[in-house]
């Protein structure tokens, strides 16, 4: 059985992602109008952005799969995570406008002092229904992320989880206003805006920590350290610093050698350093290892 590249089960992911929302999308607006549900049309508007997001993540994917060239020596990795901060404006925009209609309904109602139309079943079962569905594209979207260690990808299932408790709370809403509470559903708009927003700010910080050079996870540079040090029990290291660029590292060792050590004896030790941590680690694009004397 062939494998799949990185950007072939990324963009594959991701269309499982863009059929299924679009598929909620119009079900929950269907459901939303026919039922009278103002909360569940909302979350239709959020699948929709759900479905637009992933089209950029895709977009930011492709690009960033592209080899290096002259003007961009080290790759293009970056605009996977600028796809994703695209991703999370959107998703924020998105929130907001949930809530400002939300609001807007319930200042409409307290000053008309007229009743709510009440959502019908319909409405009710359509929720529910979306909610296990978007409960399933989350966690089948977090699995891939992790395996391909994207940040786009994990920013995808992260709105795919907001659009489940956005499902959460329509139905609630719902179903409170058919207990006769109408206030309820457009209520629960509101809350479905402050959701959103964190998980927009959430994707947004993730996003923007990884384009400005910072350092892996201590977990990670231990864990680098420990095969450098496996593939030679007599290696001393000094100093070792990393940076993210996009779902990429970059990293520079320092190994303490003596001075009475030959240049060929050197280079053969930092070659063969090098070769086993870019070996173990296949999101480690380059591990530079530089000899440094330990006689001053």
């Amino acid at each position: 059985m062939k494998t799949l590249t990185r950007e072939q089960t990324a963009m594959r992911t991701s269309m499982i992602s863009i059929g299924g929302n679009l598929f909620l999308c119009f079900v929950k607006l269907f459901a939303g109008i026919l039922g009278k549900s103002g909360a569940l049309v909302s979350d239709a508007i959020h699948s929709a952005a759900d479905a637009v997001d992933t089209i950029i993540v895709m977009i930011g994917v492709k690009l960033a799969s592209k080899a290096p060239d002259a003007q961009h020596p080290y790759g293009h990795e970056r605009l996977e995570c600028a796809a994703a901060i695209i991703l999370s404006l959107i998703l924020g925009l998105v929130g907001l406008g949930i809530g400002f209609a939300g609001a807007e309904t319930i200042l409409f109602h307290e000053h008309s002092h007229d009743a709510l139309e009440v959502p019908s079943r319909l409405a009710l079962f359509t929720a529910l229904a979306a909610i296990v569905i978007k409960e399933l594209l989350y966690w089948y979207m977090r699995t891939k992320a992790k395996s391909l260690d994207s940040e786009a990808l994990m920013a995808i299932a992260w709105h795919n989880q907001a659009d489940a408790l956005s499902s959460i709370g329509s139905f609630i809403g719902i179903l409170g206003a058919r207990a006769g509470f109408d206030i309820l559903d457009p209520l629960v708009s509101v809350i479905i805006c402050l959701f959103v927003i964190k998980t927009a700010l959430t994707i947004f910080k993730g996003s923007i920590d990884k384009m400005v050079d910072r350092s892996c996870p201590p977990e990670m540079i231990e864990a680098i350290t420990a095969a450098a040090c496996d593939s030679n029990p007599e290696l001393s290291i000094g100093q070792f610093r990393t940076r993210l660029f996009g779902d990429r590292i970059y990293g520079e060792m320092e190994i303490l050698l003596p001075n009475e050590i030959t240049l060929a004896q050197a280079n053969d030790i930092c070659r063969h350093t090098q070769e086993t941590i870019e070996s173990q680690f296949e999101n480690i694009k380059e591990c530079r290892v530089i000899p440094v004397s330990t006689n001053k």
